[in-house]
């Protein structure tokens, strides 16, 4: 199943009607299509969807996390700080009123892909993981994206960017995780760990 049809299905499921779809999958793939995103586009969602499809069974409110992958970059302008919230506001303010889904787990959920902190409730941390997988990539895979992560920063010059990405990479580092599941630390947590490490040096 493509994005789309997977997009189409959830849609449906949680309320929308045929032509909503349509302009809602318009609307989307517009927005995760701009030039300017390198990183932040339908290729981030496929990947998340991929491990949305690994460990559904782990998931009690599988349809918000779903919609929430979906729309969790939704609005991404580099130079601001309030991506997520701005993306958790359009993401609910959607929703169909007699839709069956519960806009304020929605809410949580994409507004939690921001400091990606342990959360109480168990499907936030495992999209928390599915957003951060890529930390714990071969490094020939981590360096294509923190060179497209740069690409998106790229109106600052390097002497603003560089002390601000390896500022923002310290703190992953000074949490006792960077995962929020006990699957993706026993996994992913020294690989990712390593490559940030790595990416730091690279920056100083």
């Amino acid at each position: 199943m493509n994005l789309k049809e997977k997009y189409t299905e959830l849609l449906a499921n949680i309320g929308f009607d045929e032509k909503a779809i349509e302009k809602k999958w318009f609307d989307l793939e517009k927005a995760y299509s701009k030039k300017s995103r390198h990183y932040h586009n339908l290729t981030l969602i496929k990947d998340m969807i991929e491990c949305f499809e690994m460990y559904f069974d782990n998931l009690k409110f599988p349809n918000e996390v779903l919609y929430s992958i979906f729309y969790h970059d939704y609005i991404y302008i580099s130079s601001k700080k309030d991506n997520e919230l701005k993306s958790a506001e359009f993401a609910v303010k959607i929703l169909p009123k007699d839709s069956n889904l519960n806009s304020k787990l929605v809410f949580d959920i994409i507004c939690a892909t921001q400091l990606h902190q342990h959360n109480t409730v168990e499907d936030i941390n495992w999209l928390i993981d599915f957003d951060l997988k890529i930390l714990a990539r071969d490094w020939s895979e981590y360096q294509i994206y923190f060179e497209q992560i740069r690409k998106e920063y790229r109106i600052y010059p390097d002497f603003l960017y560089k002390p601000g990405r390896a500022k923002a990479l310290k703190h992953f580092l000074e949490y006792e995780f960077i995962f929020q599941t006990d699957e993706f630390r026993n996994l992913y947590e020294k690989k990712a760990r390593f490559n940030i490490e790595r990416e730091v040096l690279f920056l100083t």
